[in-house]
């Protein structure tokens, strides 16, 4: 199992809109997630920043995550999700949602 935290800014006059989103995520895109090897899966909000974190228990983290990239529904749900959100400036190539350093984890 990997651990994976990410971040992302949320538009201000978006934040609510966002909440009713995932206060009913859409069947599909939840049989996705868990289809891919995601487990407790959370989104916190703070000051304009989305904070994601996830528990990856797959064995192919790429394929996993290209097998949702190409799902119908997932991609109709990032179509409704990504005008809410503001990348960083600092992300790497190629992410929507920065990936984070973990720098300390107890259990």
């Amino acid at each position: 199992m990997k651990r994976y935290g990410q971040v992302i800014k949320v538009k201000p006059e978006k934040l609510e809109e966002y909440k009713k989103l995932h206060a009913n995520p859409w069947p599909g895109v939840l049989k996705m997630i868990k289809e891919c090897n995601i487990k407790n899966y959370s989104i916190y909000h703070k000051d304009g920043y989305l904070f994601a974190y996830f528990e990856y228990v797959g064995d192919d983290f790429e394929a996993d995550m290209a097998k949702m990239a190409a799902d119908p529904e997932t991609q109709r749900w990032w179509d409704v999700c990504k005008p809410c959100q503001e990348p960083l400036e600092t992300r790497e190539e190629g992410e929507w949602w920065a990936n984070m350093e973990e720098v300390f984890h107890l259990d």
